[in-house]
């Protein structure tokens, strides 16, 4: 038998077994509706982080980002409560007029948990 044969066999053969394999498939059942108060790790629609400038508005929008992380699942409660107690040593800062230094003491808590700075 020429080479060529060879390859349009051993072709169709693979072919022949894929289609095959997926005969053999179940079919996928849909999944139930979660309950009602179960976590939905995903983002209402309508969430939408603070507008504002300076280190008050960065503050606004990482304490709007954490509570959404918390409502979603993403974050415990643990440490969404000390999240929450450094945002607000931050927050100090900020309404004291050092805005550098709240700024800081922002991305300190940010990168202590694991979110960019």
């Amino acid at each position: 038998m020429p080479f060529f044969a060879y390859r349009s066999a051993a072709g169709l053969a693979a072919i022949a077994a894929f289609a095959l394999a997926g005969c053999n498939a179940k079919p996928v059942e849909p999944l139930a509706a979660a309950p009602a108060n179960r976590l939905a790790y995903v983002s209402d629609p309508e969430f939408k982080l603070p507008d504002g400038g300076g280190c008050a508005g960065d503050i606004a929008r990482f304490r709007a980002l954490i509570d959404n992380d918390l409502a979603t699942g993403h974050v415990d409660k643990s440490v969404h409560t000390s999240l929450v107690g450094e945002i607000d040593s931050a927050k100090l800062l900020c309404e004291g007029g050092q805005e550098s230094r709240a700024l800081a003491a922002l991305a300190t808590a940010k990168r202590r948990h694991g979110y960019p700075a």
